[in-house]
């Protein structure tokens, strides 16, 4: 699936749940939610929880659980995105602009 191709699904899967329609500022909520998740999901990958009251999943479920993460990320991303009338296309491309004027001279 093509970058646009998902941020079109994001919006048609929210919005027909009705979760699509929250204000930036929930948005922003729910983004900084999942990050932490992601944050959890890394340590736990990385070093564990070492928590004696849990079971140390085996390592492909702790990745599939940062994979899942990830895709909460980029599901609030784009609403966040989509909220301001911007594509992940156009995003991306402003990212690698900036980088790349940023870093060329860098290069050379």
């Amino acid at each position: 699936m093509e970058i646009g191709e998902i941020q079109k699904w994001i919006k048609h899967f929210y919005g027909e749940r009705g979760w699509a329609s929250y204000s930036p500022f929930i948005r922003v909520g729910f983004l900084m939610e999942e990050t932490g998740e992601v944050a959890r999901a890394v340590r736990s990958y990385e070093i564990g929880r070492d928590r004696p009251d849990e079971t140390t999943p085996p390592q492909e479920q702790l990745k599939l659980d940062l994979m899942e993460e990830i895709g909460d990320v980029l599901g609030n991303l784009s609403l966040l995105a989509d909220l301001y009338g911007i594509s992940l296309e156009e995003a991306f491309t402003a990212h690698k602009q900036k980088l790349l004027k940023r870093f060329s001279p860098l290069l050379s």
